[in-house]
């Protein structure tokens, strides 16, 4: 079968895919990945095809940065680059799957590839790395809030969220009407697919998030979707040199959302006393911490001692698959949600909200989560569960395998 995944967003939203792309692959079956040109290296060192995606979504990653309100105008400027971007996005949806398919996987930001599914006459599920289903389990992702608001409150709020308005809805109505397709919302379209049980496949752990009671059937999560393995890949020198000099250090990154405040990361590490793996530029060079850009999370982090990272859900997934305990600093969308579902499961410290960051936190948090030893202990057995999960298990059984 010819399977196109649609993957607009960033580098934490292509990797999974790509892993899954190649766990199809093995299979026998012909994987093309739909993503932005900076990611076209991690699709095709999978071995799957690489389609186009025009647009980059990495400076809208971080709508608002940690230590500042965000004005009006400012907001309004990124919700209008936001809707910009998903309108790009379906333009290369539209031709990415022109190109030939049998079936299109989209992923949560990506509703218009069913409008071009339904267009073409092929099937389509969704491929998703968050719960995005209304429930009383969670709160919306799309808010980013810390806590749960209840199990009434969470369900009316995921419902008033997937009711309103969002930045893809004009890239759904140009879609169908490119395609001749009769008008329809993107709200009644996503009515309609609960109505008849359109499949969604979650690259989530059920030992994290176990099945929420209230999810519908066509609901999936069977565990994460891992990286593509790269036999030929190899670490950095420098990395290999500095975590053979000394006891394992802490790793520092937050992803896709940006480097924090340098100068505060390094005085915080001074305060802990430990070494550190930065990820990202620092001003200067030190003998106790490295600054590095990007590298794999499943090589690097069994050889640290803790990670300190945004809780995205593919860090969030690295993270605890190798063992290691984690202290998080979430800044938006569904990372407070696995921030706090990582101190629940005893893997960590309470999470540290972006905006409260400070040298004083950062440094507490990264002695907590080296020195409790409770933490590595809990980390170390949801590994174990999480290895003997297999998270691509309900889309193979779909395709007959």
């Amino acid at each position: 079968m010819r399977i196109l995944m649609i993957t607009p967003g960033t580098r934490g939203d292509v990797v999974p895919a790509a892993g899954l792309g190649a766990r199809l692959r093995s299979h026998g079956h012909q994987v093309a990945v739909a993503a932005n040109a900076p990611y076209a290296d991690i699709v095709t060192a999978a071995g799957c095809e690489f389609r186009a995606l025009p647009g980059d979504m990495r400076h809208l990653a971080n709508p608002a940065p940690a230590d500042v309100d965000a004005p009006a105008r400012r907001m309004r400027d990124y919700l209008r680059e936001l809707r910009d971007y998903m309108a790009q996005a379906a333009t290369g949806t539209l031709a990415a799957a022109r190109a030939g398919t049998d079936l299109i996987l989209a992923n949560s930001v990506a509703p218009f590839a069913c409008d071009v599914a339904e267009g073409l006459g092929v099937p389509s599920a969704g491929m998703y790395l968050q719960p995005m289903e209304p429930s009383a389990a969670y709160p919306p992702m799309l808010l980013g809030l810390a806590r749960s608001l209840g199990p009434w409150g969470n369900r009316l709020a995921g419902a008033a969220v997937r009711a309103g308005p969002a930045p893809y809805d004009p890239a759904c109505a140009r879609i169908r009407r490119d395609m001749g397709l009769p008008e329809r919302t993107r709200r009644a379209a996503e009515r309609c697919r609960v109505r008849t049980g359109w499949p969604v496949y979650h690259g989530i752990s059920p030992t994290v998030l176990p099945r929420p009671r209230d999810w519908r059937a066509g609901l999936t999560a069977a565990g994460y979707w891992w990286p593509a393995p790269a036999p030929a890949w190899t670490p950095p020198t420098a990395l290999v040199d500095f975590l053979s000099a000394g006891p394992p250090p802490v790793f520092i990154g937050f992803g896709s959302t940006g480097m924090r405040d340098g100068d505060l990361i390094v005085t915080a590490v001074r305060r802990a006393r430990l070494r550190a793996v930065v990820q990202g530029e620092l001003d200067g060079s030190y003998d106790d911490i490295l600054s590095i850009g990007d590298v794999r999370h499943d090589w690097l982090f069994p050889r640290v001692s803790a990670v300190v990272h945004h809780a995205g859900a593919g860090t969030t997934a690295a993270g605890l698959r190798a063992g290691v305990p984690a202290a998080t600093v979430p800044v938006y969308t569904d990372q407070p949600f696995w921030a706090r579902r990582i101190h629940e499961l005893g893997a960590g410290p309470a999470p540290i909200p972006a905006r409260r960051l400070t040298a004083d936190t950062l440094a507490t948090a990264i002695n907590d989560v080296v020195t409790v030893p409770a933490y590595r202990g809990r980390a170390q057995y949801l590994a174990r569960r999480l290895g003997a999960e297999d998270g691509a298990a309900p889309l193979l059984t779909r395709l007959g395998i």
